[in-house]
């Protein structure tokens, strides 16, 4: 069970939403889970969302729609999520690919990048049979292939960047705690807030 974090919660942070982004392996989930708990905020994951709506797995709706296919329902379920408050929200890697995803990200909440290297990725999701785009015969190119095309895209939207390295999930929570209670404080009313990366 996720323990209670070190940091006391205040009250701008209390009615912001959370929204994670970053490449399948990242710790979205993980990471969003303890997030929420000790945020006290609704936890959801869009892909488990597809999953639960859809009533069969991801690699599924793949093989029978095609990745076309899956974005329209991800896309369907996004916009439905982005309009619920106080929440934390775990995105599917290739959410930010439509540009509409991205703009309701931007606009209903605080993103979060959650940003590792492909090597990382590959060491983390290699006996992983659920992530159909690295079904492949060089699952590490792959990676770096996204990496590559979707690092911009993640970056483009994200108020927090956080480099996850080996960094365990607590660890991990702990220090996103923190430097959104920074980010919030910081915000001007109604204005978006300019990237903030690890130093």
């Amino acid at each position: 069970m996720p323990q209670p974090l070190e940091n006391p919660v205040n009250n701008a942070l209390a009615l912001e939403n959370i929204y994670l982004v970053g490449l399948m392996g990242a710790g979205k989930t993980s990471v969003g889970r303890y997030l929420a708990k000790n945020l006290g905020k609704t936890f959801y994951d869009c892909d488990h969302e597809v999953e639960r709506r859809t009533g069969v797995k991801i690699p599924l709706i793949f093989e029978i729609e095609g990745e076309q296919g899956f974005r329209a329902r991800e896309a369907s379920v996004l916009s439905e999520l982005t309009k619920l408050q106080n929440v934390v929200l775990a995105t599917g890697g290739g959410a930010v690919i439509s540009a509409e995803n991205r703009r309701e990200l931007a606009s209903n909440g605080t993103v979060i990048y959650l940003r590792a290297s492909p090597s990382d990725l590959w060491q983390r999701t290699r006996n992983d049979r659920n992530r159909p785009l690295l079904q492949t015969a060089d699952p590490l190119g792959r990676l770096e292939q996204l990496f590559l095309e979707r690092d911009p895209l993640y970056r483009e939207i994200a108020s927090i960047i956080e480099d996850t390295g080996s960094q365990s999930v607590r660890t991990l929570a702990q220090r996103l705690q923190q430097r959104l209670q920074e980010h919030v404080e910081l915000l001007p009313p109604e204005m978006p807030g300019s990237p903030i990366e690890q130093r």
